[in-house]
């Protein structure tokens, strides 16, 4: 590949990255934030230009966004962050309607009408101590062991090209609800209002509540195996793929079901439950694989960066007690990536394309790329605060940074055409889309963030100093010994 050849390759423009594009992109930020900032409206005071500030910290900073370094780094160094901690720590306002009004906009987005998944899954914290709210010795799946952890339930949306968190939810052990924490509770704000609940209870809740269009709901084992979630959605006519352990049990051909009989001569109360009435077995679905009747066959799903996704898949209808009732569902079978198998049921009609089933079995996918999102780019792991409304005001402005870029993202897939060209160039048939990190790095460019001058550098680390000194002198003066010196 010639010079001339590499530097045309490199056009921005060709990449749909026009200069005007770029150039207007932290006016399209404010303008964005202006559609949202009468949210942040209580009674007694406005603080939208807070949520201006703590936006900008989330997209244009690079680690260490608590309170006192946005303040500095985003408006004046002089800044401590305490007018901003109490914005997000204990300002009333709701942080559901930004939420809704995120969820609305997706909905009105042309192209999104239809096609939307709804992914359900939740992400652990890890916390040094118990003093954040909800924080317990829990599973942390990032960490694969039982630690103590903050975990938080998500609901994202996702349609190429689109993901994005669209709501969460605080999960509360039920320890914090004994009367031993109810100090507790009150201290960090808990709602009195706020009852314990599952996290599976936590997502259907969201999934009732959601106001994009969507045409199916993708969750992990821990939902899937749930037989009373896939019975909640079954009865709301709502088409889910869930995953399920390997140990899940199913039957291969349909028992009969229902209430046994009473024998007049037995004693004792009729039979009110139904069960099983016939002989047929449970099977594992980890056996299944094996099976002579079970075929596999590839699938190409979808195009990836690291080429064509085309897994083999086995698809099979089976029968399960799904919440004291007998359905028959579809077990969907993944041999991943030649590795390993994963399991999943679903409620699809019988005659859905097997080629629908296998895209929804692997459109999971895009939680846990929301989820790194959320997490490594827009600083969602960063949060420090201990309190119920902070959680949820960090989790509000977490959703609106990640459809700021989501929605940036799509719109200039629509709007600026790649050059077709380009694939035959570099020799792939799809060319690689914007990340988070891509439209970070050029919102970090178009909006730089104020670098200190050598006084200002100078002055913030004498402040550091004096406030060292102070703490230092107070802990000393608190000792006996050392009063006793002075």
């Amino acid at each position: 590949m010639n010079e001339e050849t590499t530097k045309d390759i490199s056009d921005p423009s060709r990449w749909g990255l026009p200069a005007e594009a770029i150039g207007d992109l932290g006016k399209r930020l404010h303008s964005f934030w202006e559609r949202y900032r009468v949210c942040f409206k209580t009674k007694t005071r406005d603080g939208a230009e807070y949520a201006w500030t703590y936006l900008q910290g989330l997209l244009l900073m690079n680690g260490k966004r608590n309170y006192a370094n946005i303040d500095r780094r985003v408006v004046d160094p002089e800044r401590d962050g305490q007018n901003l901690q109490q914005f997000m720590s204990d300002s009333p306002w709701a942080a559901q309607p930004p939420i809704e009004q995120v969820q609305q906009e997706i909905a009105r987005t042309p192209g999104l009408e239809k096609g939307g998944v709804l992914l359900l899954d939740e992400s652990a914290e890890e916390k040094a101590g118990e003093k954040s709210v909800g924080a317990g010795r829990q599973h942390n799946g990032r960490l694969g062991k039982v630690e103590m952890s903050q975990v938080g339930v998500f609901v994202a949306y996702y349609k190429a090209p689109v993901w994005t968190w669209v709501d969460g939810e605080l999960y509360l052990p039920q320890h914090w609800f004994t009367e031993e924490m109810a100090d507790e509770r009150r201290r960090v704000g808990v709602p009195v209002e706020r009852e314990f609940a599952t996290k599976i209870e936590l997502g259907w809740r969201m999934i009732q509540r959601a106001q994009v269009p969507f045409e199916a709901v993708a969750c992990d084992d821990l939902y899937g195996r749930s037989g009373w979630l896939r019975s909640q959605m079954e009865q709301a006519g709502i088409l889910y793929m869930a995953e399920i352990p390997e140990d899940t049990q199913v039957y291969l051909s349909k028992p009969d079901f229902g209430v046994p009989p009473s024998a007049p001569e037995k004693l004792g109360r009729p039979f009110t439950r139904p069960q099983v009435l016939s002989d047929e077995k449970t099977v594992e679905v980890r056996h299944i694989v094996s099976l002579s009747d079970t075929h596999f066959r590839r699938f190409r799903v979808r195009s990836t960066e690291r080429g064509v996704l085309n897994d083999r898949f086995a698809m099979r209808r089976v029968w399960t007690i799904r919440d004291g009732t007998l359905a028959e569902e579809w077990l969907v079978i993944r041999h991943e990536y030649g590795k390993r198998y994963t399991y999943a049921l679903s409620n699809a009609p019988a005659d859905t394309p097997h080629q629908r089933l296998a895209w929804l079995k692997c459109v999971r996918h895009f939680i846990e790329r929301t989820n790194q999102d959320a997490k490594s780019e827009i600083g969602w792991d960063e949060f420090q605060a201990q309190k119920y409304r902070a959680w949820q005001h960090h989790l509000t402005m977490t959703i609106l940074a990640t459809w700021f870029i989501a929605q940036t993202k799509y719109d200039w897939s629509h709007t600026h055409d790649r050059d077709p060209q380009l694939t035959q160039q570099i020799g792939l048939d799809v060319l690689p889309a914007l990340s988070v990190a891509n439209v970070r790095e050029l919102l970090q460019a178009v909006m730089p963030l104020p670098q200190l001058s050598p006084e200002q550098a100078a002055r913030l680390v004498v402040k550091h100093l004096l406030r060292r000194s102070r703490s230092t002198r107070s802990r000393l003066h608190a000792r006996p010994s050392q009063r006793g010196q002075t």
